[in-house]
């Protein structure tokens, strides 16, 4: 059987499967079923500041809701306060106690203050890695590209020096020229980044002429912009590749290994298809291996990257595009039929 060990982080994995971060590592059932399963390591829910503040806005909103209703009564309940981010540093510290593989940690702040101070407190739970999660959209028309590129990287700059932890940068693949963010944000010495973050994408009911906000789950083929960028920066940065969206079987994780990433998350093929989708993923990757005739795992990865392709243009070309334009008049006339 093929060794399928990896490092992400300098983390040493069985495996290069990971459990992305989702609500299903809230329950220790899970992580355990999970573990059972095979997977590699476990990104625990993300910590979201957004969240934190509506939370204790509603809270106080409730609280006081009868406030002021004579003369003699000017509260009704005595001062109570949101507990913050807790719980959440409650829970992920019985997740990283009850796991015996390796608990990464992700958080959204919106201050550079919380983000410091997030950082700090999740490292004290005890976690193998933090997983800085950039999960912003622009809100003002005015601000430039060049703005917003440098208040992300201000951001992972002083995380990198809070916390001692292994530190990965999740984005989006959304910036004016994705390959010059990464590289640039690589010189921070960052230890991974995770190709891509699946953005909230909010939907419209025609009949109630109301916004809803549908539980958005990837799709099987959803991965090729990280596949692409996977492939193509490979072997130009330091730190290691965890790509995902989109991945559903041990086909889709062997292409992402051979375009060059260190390690899979998955989320979705797991909603879908339960944990047992683990054990099957293992196995069609180890049977892959073995039929190849590969002892590990570095022994085919980034292999088809572009600096390890025959065709160097492959990652940066829609290849149909030049089909078309250097096609000859048989290949046109075939189409056609």
């Amino acid at each position: 059987m093929a060794d399928l060990t990896t490092t992400y982080m300098g983390l040493k994995l069985k495996n290069p499967l990971i459990a992305g971060s989702s609500n299903l590592a809230l329950k220790l059932e899970n992580i355990k079923a999970m573990e059972n399963a095979g997977i590699g390591a476990i990104v625990f829910k993300s910590l979201f500041e957004e969240q934190i503040n509506l939370e204790s806005a509603h809270l106080q909103d409730e609280l006081s809701i009868y406030d002021d209703r004579n003369a003699e009564m000017i509260k009704l309940f005595p001062e109570m306060e949101h507990a913050g981010p807790k719980e959440f540093l409650l829970n992920l510290k019985k997740t990283k106690d009850a796991a015996t593989i390796p608990v990464i940690a992700s958080i959204n702040a919106i201050y550079k203050e919380s983000w410091e101070e997030y950082a700090k407190l999740i490292e004290e739970t005890g976690v193998d890695a933090l997983e800085i999660n950039l999960y912003n959209i622009p809100k003002k028309v005015d601000l430039t590209a060049q703005k917003f590129e440098e208040h992300q990287i201000d951001i992972v700059k002083t995380i990198r020096k809070t916390v001692k932890i292994p530190v990965a940068v999740k984005l989006t693949p959304y910036y004016s020229n994705s390959l010059n963010f990464i590289t640039e944000m690589d010189k921070l010495n960052v230890n991974g980044f995770v190709l891509f973050n699946r953005l909230f994408e909010p939907e419209i009911d025609i009949e109630t002429e109301k916004n809803i906000f549908p539980f958005n789950l990837s799709n099987k083929g959803d991965y090729r912009t990280s596949l692409r960028y996977t492939g193509l920066l490979y072997g130009n940065i330091k730190a290691d590749i965890s790509s995902g969206s989109g991945i559903y079987d041990g086909e889709d994780v062997i292409k992402m290994l051979l375009a060059g990433a260190n390690t899979v998350q998955i989320v979705s093929t797991l909603y879908k298809n339960k944990f047992g989708q683990i054990t099957k993923i293992i196995d069609d990757l180890n049977h892959w291996m073995d039929k190849k005739g590969y002892k590990s795992i570095n022994d085919f990865r980034g292999k088809l990257s572009r600096k390890n392709a025959k065709d160097p243009f492959v990652y940066l070309r829609a290849q149909y595009v030049d089909m078309l334009l250097n096609s000859s008049d048989s290949f046109l006339k075939k189409s056609q039929v």
